[in-house]
């Protein structure tokens, strides 16, 4: 069954910093708010070996693979087989991230794999040059983040969220906008979505927070208050 990223979207991107029960807990709350927002799309991507835990638990997020290889079953010991994933119960995947780089020809294998199954590709770029090559090879989604803005705090700036999600568009319409570098308060959250992205996300500022369930929520609620206040229901 192929899911659809709708507007907005938020994704939690836990990376390693959690697993297991823990993982589970915070994929429940998120969850929470995917049913109290059907509207818009909650997306937590996790550790290949907690995908299918956390789609048993869960009805309403999309659960999220944090990388597949473009191969098909058969020959590949230490690669990330995509049927696997999807299998497990992953329906959408990161590919690309700054933590985890692509060649092009590797990145493009891995991108008509997803396709193949139904597993749709949001795609890392840190520059407006390659959004637009990503744009052109297909990608679902975008996440235009900077990679010297990771785990800063510090988000881009209104020009750069500006000039990415003209540039996509002007390529394909469809493609969705995520725009997370930095991202580490709900006003964080608030103002990304103003300036115009799709969707946005965050990794340590719900990690490391006092209550990484109450931040969840928060980041969430102001995803859907800046999308509606931006005119859009």
């Amino acid at each position: 069954m192929t899911v659809e990223i709708k507007k907005p979207f938020f994704v939690f991107n836990p990376k390693s910093y959690l697993y297991g029960e823990e993982l589970v807990k915070l994929a429940k709350v998120a969850d929470q708010m995917a049913a109290k927002y059907p509207e818009c799309s909650v997306l937590v991507t996790v550790p290949f070996a907690d995908i299918a835990p956390v789609k048993n638990e869960t009805e309403n997020i999309i659960v999220t693979a944090q990388h597949i290889d473009g191969i098909k079953p058969g020959r590949g010991i230490g690669h990330v087989l995509p049927e696997s994933v999807y299998h497990a119960g992953a329906r959408a995947v990161f590919l690309n991230h700054a933590e985890r780089p692509m060649t092009v020809a590797d990145l493009s294998k891995a991108m008509k794999r997803g396709k193949e199954l139904g597993i749709k590709t949001i795609v890392c770029a840190d520059s407006i040059d390659e959004a637009r090559a990503v744009a052109i090879m297909g990608a679902d989604a975008i996440l235009c983040e900077p990679t010297e803005l990771i785990g800063t705090g510090q988000t881009s700036d209104s020009s750069y969220i500006q000039q990415t999600n003209q540039a996509i568009k002007e390529i394909d319409e469809n493609i969705l906008v995520m725009q997370a570098a930095g991202i580490s308060t709900p006003e964080d959250v608030y103002r990304t979505i103003e300036l115009g992205a799709d969707g946005t996300g965050c990794t340590s500022g719900i990690t490391n927070a006092d209550s990484p369930a109450d931040m969840l929520i928060d980041m969430i609620d102001a995803l859907m208050k800046a999308y509606t206040e931006r005119g859009n229901q």
